[in-house]
């Protein structure tokens, strides 16, 4: 592997680290929006709560990576995507098959998580960040178990979906 600067690499690292943090709170805000709303999917909000729930132990994660490089999380930057999930959120809930465009939302967000997480264990090696190595991969194991379980469970969802619809229920939460 070539060689890089310590400060670019640290740069990126924290960075990386920040947006991480600030995407993790976008997540809490999807779920949150998610969970106030599912009435007819109680699996869906089983594991969005365990999902929530494994967020927070991410954020705590990352703020003790960010601790021993010295460094914090930009308020602004979880802020601001913050409320852009909670905008995400709010849009398809006007959708007639909301459980269905926020499972493909989920998805999405799930492996941007992945490919963040990954993007960081290459800077933490790159950059001889050991240390963050353990914390990085629990999280993306935990990532890739959720967008996992979302990709699996969209057959499913969408069959039920279509059977509280024939049935004249409302189907979309």
């Amino acid at each position: 592997m070539a060689a890089y600067s310590a400060d670019l690499t640290r740069a990126l690292f924290v960075t990386g680290l920040r947006n991480a943090h600030a995407v993790e709170q976008q997540a809490l805000a999807l779920m949150d929006r998610q969970l106030d709303r599912l009435v007819n999917y109680p699996e869906v909000a089983d594991h969005l709560r365990m999902h929530r729930g494994e967020t927070e132990s991410q954020i705590t994660r990352i703020e003790q990576i960010l601790d021993q490089l010295q460094e914090t999380h930009s308020g602004l930057k979880d802020t601001a995507l913050s409320i852009m999930g909670n905008l995400a959120a709010l849009g398809h809930s006007f959708a007639e098959d909301e459980i269905l465009k926020n499972s493909f939302a989920n998805y999405a967000f799930e492996n941007f998580e992945v490919a963040s997480y990954r993007s960081l264990l290459t800077v933490a090696d790159a950059g001889n960040f050991a240390f963050a190595t353990p914390l990085l991969q629990t999280s993306l194991r935990e990532e890739e178990a959720m967008a996992s379980w979302v990709i699996e469970n969209v057959p499913t969802l969408t069959l039920k979906y279509l059977s509280l619809k024939a049935g004249g229920e409302t189907a979309g939460r």
